[in-house]
């Protein structure tokens, strides 16, 4: 994984800072987000990425994010593309999620997907959000998926 502020971090090493980042200010609520996106161009370019963001009175103030940048054979079906996008964050949810159990590390993980009630991916926002819900794992959708639809979304380009 790599971090703006912390450059290339192992798995591990992600986890701690995480951690470390969570237990700041006990007077905070803190979120951790996972998502991805993904562009076309001669391939398909999928960031897929781990953040956790401060909330205090409702209001966020600041966080910090981890991404990793999967380059596949090009997917030109929306349908799978998408799929293939949530599986993507539903796997690092998952490994993040046995990891923080495993740390005794409080935590509840979101996953971000990049499907909305408006645009052409209307049609599969019921499919994917029982399926991450079927994981375990809250589901938000657009606009209020920030880690897929902005955050991954600014990394894909």
């Amino acid at each position: 994984m790599y971090s703006l502020t912390y450059g290339e971090v192992s798995f591990k090493e992600m986890v701690s800072i995480i951690k470390a980042y969570s237990v700041q200010d006990p007077n905070t609520e803190y979120v951790i987000a996972v998502g991805t996106d993904s562009q076309n161009f001669n391939y398909t370019k999928a960031p897929v990425t781990v953040g956790i963001h401060k909330i205090k009175n409702k209001v966020g103030k600041g966080g910090i994010y981890f991404f990793e940048i999967k380059n596949i054979k090009k997917i030109n079906n929306i349908r799978q593309k998408i799929f293939y996008e949530t599986n993507l964050s539903i796997e690092l949810a998952l490994k993040l999620n046995n990891t923080f159990e495993e740390s005794n590390i409080p935590h509840e993980i979101e996953v971000h997907v990049d499907v909305g009630y408006n645009g052409p991916t209307s049609q599969y926002v019921a499919e994917i959000k029982g399926w991450v819900k079927a994981c375990g794992f809250q589901c938000v959708i657009k606009p209020d998926s920030y880690m897929a639809s902005s955050v991954a979304n600014r990394l894909s380009k």
